[in-house]
């Protein structure tokens, strides 16, 4: 049997939240929409965020199910499809790589996904629950309603 003291335990737990966060915050710097948000900010979003290992070829999100998280892609590619009509196949819209952000329609507008995100690889995403994206990302809700202009001629169709 192994036994921890309640000091050395706290010291661990401590420790890996530390790092946790340092990871995070290294790679959010980098995120184009995250950017601008100020440190203790930042350090609120990494505390809230969760990692999702998705594989290969598998949904990381499916149209028109309901959206509760918003994605960014740590690691590996994912691309989206969008099925326009009943009868049709889902046609390719796009790609993401490490950086790209997505699933914030759904949060912002309150409405299903409009389209399917699916792993291109093995990948490694982090991701922010609804409650804590609209209280933490709030100060850049404007930035993401203006930037999903972008996906408008895929959303239409």
């Amino acid at each position: 049997m192994w036994t921890l003291d309640r000091e050395t335990f706290n010291n661990i737990v401590k420790e890996a939240a530390v790092k946790k966060r340092e990871r995070y915050e290294n790679f959010l710097k980098q995120v184009e929409i995250l950017k601008e948000i100020d440190p203790y900010e930042l350090s609120q979003i990494c505390d809230a965020l969760k990692s999702v290992k998705v594989k290969k070829d598998d949904f990381i999100i499916k149209q028109n199910e309901d959206g509760d998280d918003f994605y960014i892609l740590e690691e590996g590619e994912a691309y989206v499809t969008k099925k326009v009509s009943s009868n049709k196949d889902p046609e390719y819209v796009m790609d993401y790589k490490k950086g790209d952000y997505f699933g914030e329609l759904a949060l912002i507008k309150n409405e299903p996904r409009a389209a399917s995100v699916i792993a291109k690889t093995d990948c490694t995403l982090i991701s922010l629950e609804r409650k804590a994206f609209k209280r933490l990302l709030g100060p850049i809700e404007e930035i993401l309603k203006r930037n999903s202009s972008s996906y408008k001629k895929f959303i239409n169709q």
